[in-house]
């Protein structure tokens, strides 16, 4: 999601005393979890700004931040002198004493569960959750079963970028004629192991594919390294399940590659269509078309018609545009909610 030399660190933050929660005002929005995705990683001067929850708050004229929690003391102090606003060590407290119609969860995944259920009786109309929804199948059902009580905006991010929304579209309209197979890789280190990775970027791949192809996922079988390795390849392939355009029911093998031993990172995702393929990851968009083959009589071969993606993909505020309309209308349906983070969770415990 890098894009050099674009909207670099932001300004330090300013905070003018209790929010504006009249009709139409700024949405009063508090994190807890004051670490790299809360804040740090606007540092970053590679990435696409912005690309942290308060960066996002900092840059969204209808949404204004108003405190943060967090139990290090280092990280309440950077957070209140990046930021400008008070710092509480318990988040209960901070819900007690400042406007909070949106709270960002941006802790670990075995305390999204903890901090979720806060909001909901605390009566926070919003929750953005960071991925994965939750550290198991069991926690993050009950997440899910809060949207009753609090919609859940959960930061697969991609489902708000442009550049996947463009893809998706071209998928989903049979552009390149109908979607046949995927093929997905995902390398995130050379030591960590491989269910490691899965848990935590896998959680943006499988939502992906899902997303860009309209499809739940269902793990068939690995193949290669062992998931709670630290070296070696697996591959790990499935059948995804959905309908086409037209309401027909439809399947397709995918096969997700991950590793470690890399010195680099990649994530990407292959679809190939009847008529084309699609490469889209970090870094990477490319749309090919089926032409008549340069290199061998009546045969056809895949032709490059687009590489690269012009502009900011919006992948973090649009996330938060989403959660300002959800506080603001009971109605708004998340683009990125519950039931899709928790269809993830389903996937990747059939693979663990």
């Amino acid at each position: 999601m890098a894009r050099n030399g674009q909207n670099l660190t932001p300004p330090i933050g300013q905070y003018s005393g209790l929010p504006d929660d009249s009709p139409g005002g700024p949405v009063p929005a508090a994190i807890v979890g004051l670490g790299r995705i809360a804040s740090l990683l606007e540092d970053d001067a590679l990435r696409e700004k912005p690309c942290t929850h308060a960066g996002a708050i900092f840059a969204c004229p209808d949404c204004t931040l108003t405190a943060g929690a967090d139990t290090s003391a280092e990280r309440r102090r950077l957070f209140a002198e990046r930021w400008n606003v008070p710092v509480y060590d318990n988040a209960a407290t901070m819900l007690a004493e400042r406007s909070c119609k949106i709270l960002c969860v941006a802790t670990h995944p075995d305390s999204h569960l903890f901090y979720c259920n806060l909001a909901a009786r605390m009566g926070v109309p919003v929750v953005i959750c960071e991925k994965p929804l939750a550290d198991s199948l069991r926690s993050a059902r009950k997440i899910a079963a809060l949207a009753s009580k609090t919609r859940i905006v959960v930061n697969h991010e991609r489902r708000y970028a442009a550049d996947y929304n463009e893809a998706r579209s071209i998928l989903m309209n049979e552009t390149l004629g109908r979607t046949l197979s995927v093929k997905a890789t995902l390398f995130m280190g050379k030591n960590r192991r491989l269910i490691d990775v899965l848990w935590h970027d896998g959680t943006h791949l499988a939502d992906a594919i899902m997303f860009l192809c309209g499809v739940s996922l269902r793990h068939e079988r690995r193949c290669g390294a062992a998931m709670r390795s630290t070296d070696g390849t697996a591959f790990l392939y499935g059948n995804a399940l959905g309908f086409r355009p037209n309401g027909e029911p439809a399947s397709m093998p995918f096969c997700i590659e991950t590793g470690a031993g890399r010195d680099h990172l990649v994530f990407e995702i292959d679809v190939s269509c009847e008529a084309g393929r699609l490469l889209i990851g970090n870094g990477v968009f490319e749309v090919y078309n089926s032409a008549p083959s340069a290199y061998a009589e009546r045969f056809r071969s895949l032709a490059k018609a687009r590489s690269g993606f012009e502009g900011l993909t919006g992948y973090f505020s649009g996330m938060l545009a989403d959660a300002v309309s959800c506080a603001r209308d009971e109605t708004v349906k998340p683009v990125s909610g519950a039931e899709q983070a928790l269809a993830v969770i389903e996937y990747l415990s059939q693979i663990r």
